[in-house]
């Protein structure tokens, strides 16, 4: 099991740096990616584009949530993470994690998007493990 996306598996975190090109911007990283879906508002979208990771994270709890957020959510960092994976270097670096069990272990207490303390739903994992059996399939 792989259980926390950092140092030798910090590719998978949604805070490592990649460009996400998506709905015609350009972002830094995953999660300035997801956080900019979080609106309508166009302007504001186009603010992550220049935010790192975790400034994107934090400005993201400030915007107007979309009224169709919880029910888009998922859909949407699915859609992410393919794009992150459609890279040839981080499609081969995620080939390689082999069968492991992809849980994003945290300490913040992320219970949808991970596991905290042996809690959690592990959202983020499970799309994980499903884009890397989608690129197998391909091959």
């Amino acid at each position: 099991m792989i259980d926390f996306f950092r140092d030798k598996y910090d590719f998978l975190s949604n805070f490592f740096p990649c460009e996400i090109n998506y709905n015609g911007l350009f972002y830094h990283s995953t999660e300035a990616t997801f956080q900019a879906q979080k609106t309508l508002d166009l302007r504001v979208r186009a603010k992550f584009v220049s935010l790192s990771a975790s400034e994107s994270k934090r400005f993201g709890r400030e915007v107007e949530l979309r009224p169709d957020w919880e029910d888009i959510k998922l859909k949407v960092m699915e859609d992410l993470i393919r794009i992150k994976f459609s890279n040839s270097i981080l499609k081969e670096r995620l080939l390689m994690t082999g069968d492991e069990e992809l849980v994003e272990g945290n300490y913040w207490k992320d219970y949808y998007w991970g596991v905290c303390n042996g809690r959690g739903l592990n959202h983020l994992g499970i799309i994980l493990m499903k884009i890397r059996e989608e690129i197998r399939n391909e091959r």
